[in-house]
């Protein structure tokens, strides 16, 4: 009897014949879409990612400077200290400070006084607030 006549597929190879296995063009087409849809998933979080940290905000200076004034090298001295300035009225959004590290000044500011509030900005660390929004601008895409 030859191996084509075997019943039941006696004779194809086996697993332990170390062959192999050809995905089918089913299996294919199933893998290539859960592909696609975990694209889909992730696109629009890269998308509402980048347009929170455009919109996210930074006071200057943050709530436990509120009052104090921002002299030039960015540090919070006294109210009314001769050459500083005092804070900001509202929050700047990552896109304006994003914008203002490339040249412009911040909205409803001197060329001096967004300096001023953009080396505040640089000083700022872990726990104040509107750090999280300047460590998502500056960071490396």
């Amino acid at each position: 009897m030859d191996e084509q006549d075997q019943p039941n597929g006696a004779g194809a190879p086996q697993p332990d014949d170390n062959v192999e296995a050809v995905p089918s063009r089913r299996r294919m087409l199933a893998l290539g879409a859960v592909g696609v849809s975990a694209a889909l998933t992730i696109r629009p979080a890269f998308a509402q990612t980048a347009v929170s940290v455009m919109n996210c905000q930074i006071p200057v200076p943050d709530v436990s400077g509120a009052g104090k004034y921002i002299d030039a090298r960015g540090n919070l001295v006294a109210a009314g200290t001769k050459g500083a300035f005092p804070g900001s009225p509202r929050p700047f959004t990552g896109e304006e400070v994003k914008r203002a590290f490339r040249g412009q000044a911040l909205p409803g500011t001197t060329s001096s006084q967004s300096q001023a509030y953009l080396e505040y900005i640089r000083r700022l660390r872990a726990g104040q607030s509107g750090f999280t929004c300047f460590a998502s601008i500056t960071m490396q895409r």
